[in-house]
Formats: C-alpha cells, sequence, structure tokens
C-alpha cells in the first residue's frame, strides 16, 4: 500500500512539470513575437522619416573692396655708401709723438687725430723767419745804395756801371726777401702737417700706426680711415622703362632736372618693415648703363642716429603718382593656380565664383588690384580653406581696413 501511493506522487509531478514546460514556451513564443512586431513597426516609423536633408550654407565673411587714393611708387632695392670716406696719410715724416682719440670715435671737423714729432719743423720755421729778417736788412741797404747812386748818376758824379749794379743788387735783394717770404710759408705749411686732423664729422677707423712709429719716410703712411655717416647716399638702378616713364611724366608736368632733388624717397632695411628712413633724390646718372638697360640713380639721407651703415642692402621706393579710386583687398585672400592669380566672390545667389584678377602694388597688408574687381563685388575675407568654387554660403558682411600708413 506504501508503494501505490508514492507511485501516484510521482505521476503527479512528472505532470506538473510537463505542464509548466509548456507554459514557459508558449510564453517565449508569445514574447517573440511581440518583439518582433515592435521591431517591425520601428523599422517602418524610421523609413517614413529617412529623407536627406542637407546641412544649412556655412557663414563666410565677405566684404567689398577697399576704395581710395594710391600712391604709385617706383620700386627698386640699392645698397647705402658713405658720402665721405677718406684715408688720413702722414705727409711729413717723423716720429708719432701722439695718437688723440679712441678707435671708433665720432669726431668733428678740425679735430687733431694724430701727431708727428715737431720740433724739427719748429726749428725749421725758425730758421725761415731768421733768414727772413736777414733778407729784409739786405733790402733796406740795397734799397738806401740804389737811391745813393740814382742820385750820383744825376749830378754825372757816379758812372752808369755804378748805377746798374746798384739796381741788379737792390733788385736781388727784394727777390731775396720774397723768398724767404716763401720758406716761411713752407715751414708753417709743414709744421702744420704735422697735425692730422680729421677733414669732416665722421667716425675714425683703427688705428694702423703706433706711438713712437716713424712715418712719412719715402711715401706717405696711411694712419686710420675717417668715414662720414652723416647724411648718407643710398645708389639704386631704375630700368629703362621706368626711366622712359618718368621723363615722359617730368615732361608732362614741366619738370626740370634740377626737380629731382625735390622729389622724396624712401628706404627701409631687410629687418625694418615699411619705409622708415626718408630722404630727396641727389644724383641721375646722364646715361643708361647699355649692358643691364639700367640707370644709376642716388639718393640721400639724414643719418643723425646712424642706423644706416655704409654697405646695407636696403629697399627703396620712389614715389610717382597719386591714384584715385583704387580697390585694395588683404593680399592673405589671392590665391594662385596654373592660370594666374583670383579671389572668390559671392554672386547674387550668395554662390562663391572664382574671380580672375591682375595685381598691382602692396600697400600694407592690401593689395592693389588693376583688373577683376568692381567696388560693389564681395570678395571672400575668411574661411578660404573650407570653401569652393560653386559652393552656397550665408555671407556675413564685414569692411575692410585702411592699412595704417594710408589712413588719414
Amino acid at each position: 500500500m506504501g508503494g501505490d501511493t508514492q507511485s501516484r506522487a510521482s505521476a503527479d509531478a512528472g505532470a506538473k512539470r510537463n505542464s509548466m514546460a509548456v507554459s514557459l514556451r508558449l510564453r517565449k513564443i508569445g514574447i517573440g513575437t511581440a518583439c518582433g512586431l515592435a521591431l517591425a513597426l520601428m523599422l517602418s516609423a524610421c523609413g517614413e522619416k529617412n529623407a536627406f536633408v542637407p546641412p544649412p550654407p556655412p557663414k563666410i565673411e565677405v566684404a567689398q573692396p577697399l576704395k581710395q587714393t594710391v600712391t604709385r611708387y617706383l620700386d627698386a632695392t640699392g645698397n647705402t655708401a658713405a658720402v665721405n670716406s677718406t684715408t688720413l696719410v702722414a705727409r711729413v715724416q717723423g716720429f708719432i709723438q701722439a695718437i688723440k682719440y679712441n678707435d671708433g670715435d665720432l669726431v668733428k671737423a678740425g679735430d687733431v687725430l694724430f701727431i708727428i714729432e715737431q720740433k724739427p719743423y719748429q726749428l725749421s720755421l725758425e730758421q725761415a723767419e731768421a733768414g727772413q729778417s736777414s733778407a729784409v736788412a739786405d733790402t733796406k741797404k740795397a734799397e738806401a745804395d740804389y737811391k745813393r747812386q740814382v742820385d750820383l748818376a744825376a749830378k754825372n758824379i757816379a758812372s752808369q756801371a755804378t748805377l746798374d749794379q746798384a739796381t741788379a743788387a737792390k733788385d736781388a735783394a727784394v727777390a731775396k726777401q720774397k723768398q724767404s717770404d716763401v720758406d716761411i710759408e713752407q715751414a708753417k705749411l709743414n709744421l702744420s702737417y704735422t697735425e692730422v686732423k680729421a677733414p669732416f664729422d665722421g667716425i675714425v677707423t683703427s688705428r694702423e700706426v703706433s706711438l713712437g712709429q716713424l712715418v712719412g719716410a719715402g711715401s706717405p703712411t696711411t694712419l686710420a680711415t675717417i668715414v662720414q655717416l652723416d647724411p648718407i647716399y643710398v645708389n639704386f638702378a631704375v630700368s629703362e622703362t621706368d626711366v622712359q616713364d618718368i621723363r615722359s611724366s617730368m615732361r608732362a608736368n614741366g619738370l626740370t632736372r634740377d626737380d629731382l632733388k625735390k622729389v622724396p624717397i624712401e628706404v627701409g632695411l631687410q629687418s625694418e618693415q615699411g619705409y622708415p628712413h626718408k630722404g630727396t633724390l641727389d644724383y641721375a646718372a646722364p646715361s643708361v648703363t647699355a649692358a643691364t638697360g639700367t640707370l644709376m640713380v642716388r639718393g640721400v639721407l639724414p643719418n643723425q642716429d646712424r642706423a644706416l651703415l655704409p654697405g646695407y642692402f636696403v629697399r627703396v621706393r620712389v614715389p610717382r603718382a597719386e591714384e584715385p579710386n583704387m580697390l585694395l583687398v588683404p593680399d592673405r585672400v589671392i590665391g594662385s593656380d596654373q592660370s594666374g592669380r583670383y579671389v572668390l566672390v559671392a554672386n547674387k545667389d550668395d554662390e562663391l565664383e572664382q574671380r580672375k584678377v591682375m595685381l598691382g602694388q602692396q600697400v600694407g597688408d592690401l593689395r592693389v588690384i588693376e583688373k577683376g574687381l568692381k567696388p560693389e563685388d564681395r570678395v571672400v575675407i575668411s574661411g578660404l580653406m573650407s570653401v569652393v568654387p560653386g559652393e552656397k554660403i550665408e555671407p556675413v558682411a564685414k569692411t575692410i581696413a585702411a592699412p595704417p600708413e594710408a589712413a588719414p
């Protein structure tokens, strides 16, 4: 009886497990179906809203070209040169007694730089002065004898030969006195040469002789060199074409060759911004160099602060004429390709166009556009690396600022 009870309990437990398995399987099928239906609905909904929406056009800064009067310049390169550069030499023989400057000193005209042994030349001057005194005495005696012989000859007491001798003695004494005067001047000149002075304001180079050294023996001895730095020259060349244009302009304006010295020039070093040094033209060669087709021109500039030294390589520009209503754009917005230079311009539909341009001179950070632009054109001035011709943009209007050197 106990065995029947256990068999019935086992059968009931197995039936219960089968019922639970069937229920779980049905539940899983229901969940999967629900998920599948939800996924199908989601895909259906996404398919209805998957149309492409283009991004908005980029905001790009544009500006109309700056219109203003521009001074046209003749640009060139040149070199600075000293107005005066002289080698100081010993003009008399002697030993160096004193050196009155330090190497590289700025000196004034007339400053004593070297002193050569003076005693021999001082003695020569005293000797010449003594000779002059003797000559003056001899002249007085000869003139007195001459007058006496003239009186005697008038009274027929002295012979003509005696009078002739007195006349010759007087003339010789006068000549000897003149020679003594010349000897004194020569002695004074030689004595003055013992002091070597600066012929003009300038800087003296390092000395080439030492104290106690014998100089001027046989030939002049170089002592040092003095260079004038204020003012200073700038030499540059102008092309034959520019020369012809300038001459035509001068004739049209009634200018003469002398008016060249009124023409201003501007000079800048390679390490400087712009052209801070101002001067005027000073000289133009009378002929063009056939080998180079250029005309040599020279300007002169004040150089009180000695910012310019002889031999510098410099940039030079000479104003030629003023051109009104010129169009300028920032130099950085100008591109280039195989066909030349161009800028990007926004048309009336706000689409970008590539506009070929002819460039003029640079004014500060701006560049003159000779051809290719109109005053009303809108030139792209930002985002140049992210846009291409034909692209539509949202223009943001800006204004091009005038360069500092052209601003009023």
